[in-house]
């Protein structure tokens, strides 16, 4: 699993701990779901529309996906087959996960999922047994790192034997992010800001490993989960001095912590922030903390959303700008949306005339890895026997600034690669 899926695992656990006991079920299942129309390919979208995170927190990628159909449509369709799109929203609970699944498959009959993005992906074990392709998920657990119908937006080396993730419950990440910023930033010294609950803290062991096997001195920082004081953790990073703060917080947390350095006059090299949050509603999050929102990046494996000048950005954000989302910018989870559901329409027109889902799937599983035109860093699916010691990767970096937005770093995301080893940890 790569450090994009471990953030949303992070976020995933924070908020179901928050969030207590009896989870209901949605009050809305389907956001669309007329009878399909006559040789329409009908395909599902699930979502944690109204998940403890709030309204929109889980919507960007399935925003993308309708944003990419709609187009398809006005131009034929599937080889003159529009796709009808049946969404559900599964209420961030399992309960609701197994829920949409079962009506999806069972009552509407989708030929696929795509752009998945579900807090609590509990229904992602019958999706396997009845063999219906998942194509593009957001990795939100473990499920695209097991489950061989899934394929997560980022592709997966695992052997995804349906009984546990990545290799005997073991992932691999890579240290290509502290990399980057300690040859490219020539930072030395990092802050990792958890709070004292088991996914953060775990999560923070996993960023120290990475830190540490790139030479960096590690200064860890815990917050109490119940009452955080992020006014100590600030003086403290402004005593130290560090180059770099990492954190193993929720969004809201990421938020405080951005405001409390503002205020204690800490000025580091980079808070480096997460795929989740690149979006453009960072002046509006961060208006408290101008000089701290200022030094946020973002990495991730996919190309910036805010590269208005790259084709295949400027047809998404055109197909965008006036639908879903309009008012509170783009994001990049929208744009990964869009991907997923690129990947789809190739894979399905590999297959036609005679669309089986045995077909799309063989497409899913070539060795040629699949970028979306561009949008996304090579993925692939094709399994490795034995965990890879050492991987060259590249990532996609940004960074924002006030006026201008995310600005995209260095030569762009296919340049900046770098052979790093891979780290294990069980999820």
């Amino acid at each position: 699993m790569r450090r994009r899926a471990a953030e949303t695992l992070l976020l995933a656990a924070l908020l179901t701990a928050s969030a207590g006991c009896g989870s209901r079920l949605p009050e809305s299942d389907f956001a669309r779901g007329p009878a399909s129309a006559a040789g329409s390919v009908r395909v599902g979208i699930i979502a944690s529309v109204t998940s403890p995170v709030g309204g929109d927190a889980f919507t960007g990628p399935g925003e993308g996906a309708r944003a990419w159909f709609d187009v398809l449509n006005a131009h034929g369709g599937l080889g003159g087959r529009p796709v009808e799109v049946v969404g559900c929203d599964d209420g961030g609970s399992g309960i609701g996960s197994n829920d949409c699944v079962r009506r999806l498959l069972g009552e509407k009959k989708v030929f696929a999922l795509v752009a998945t993005t579900s807090l609590n992906y509990a229904g992602a074990p019958q999706v396997d047994r009845a063999g219906v392709p998942d194509i593009g998920g957001q990795p939100i657990g473990t499920a695209y790192d097991t489950y061989p119908h899934l394929y997560g937006i980022y592709g997966s080396q695992a052997p995804r034997d349906g009984k546990s993730p990545g290799w005997g419950g073991t992932l691999y990440g890579g240290t290509e992010v502290y990399r980057y910023f300690k040859r490219e930033q020539g930072a030395r010294t990092a802050a990792v800001v958890s709070y004292n609950q088991a996914a953060s803290a775990g999560y923070a062991r996993q960023i120290t490993q990475g830190l540490r096997a790139e030479g960096y001195e590690v200064v860890p920082e815990q917050l109490d989960f119940a009452l955080p004081n992020f006014r100590a953790v600030a003086a403290d990073l402004r005593a130290r001095g560090t180059d770099l703060v990492f954190d193993a917080l929720d969004a809201h947390g990421n938020a405080r912590l951005c405001a409390a350095m503002d205020a204690a006059g800490v000025r580091v090299t980079a808070k480096v922030t997460n795929v989740q949050n690149w979006n453009d509603r960072v002046a509006a999050d961060y208006e408290d903390a101008p000089v701290c929102r200022n030094s946020l990046w973002v990495t991730g494996s996919s190309r910036n959303h805010a590269d208005a000048a790259d084709p295949a950005v400027a047809e998404f954000r055109a197909a965008l700008a006036g639908g879903a989302g309009r008012g509170q910018g783009f994001s990049q989870w929208q744009l990964e949306g869009w991907a997923a559901a690129m990947w789809f329409t190739d894979a399905a027109r590999s297959c036609l005339p005679d669309l089986t889902r045995p077909c799309v799937e063989r497409f899913m599983r070539r060795a040629e890895p699949y970028t979306a035109r561009g949008l996304l860093l090579p993925a692939s699916f094709v399994p490795s026997p034995v965990p890879p010691a050492e991987r060259r990767t590249c990532l996609s970096v940004a960074r924002w600034q006030d006026g201008k937005g995310w600005v995209t770093q260095g030569g762009g995301m296919n340049a900046t690669c770098f052979d790093v080893p891979q780290l294990p940890y069980r999820p």
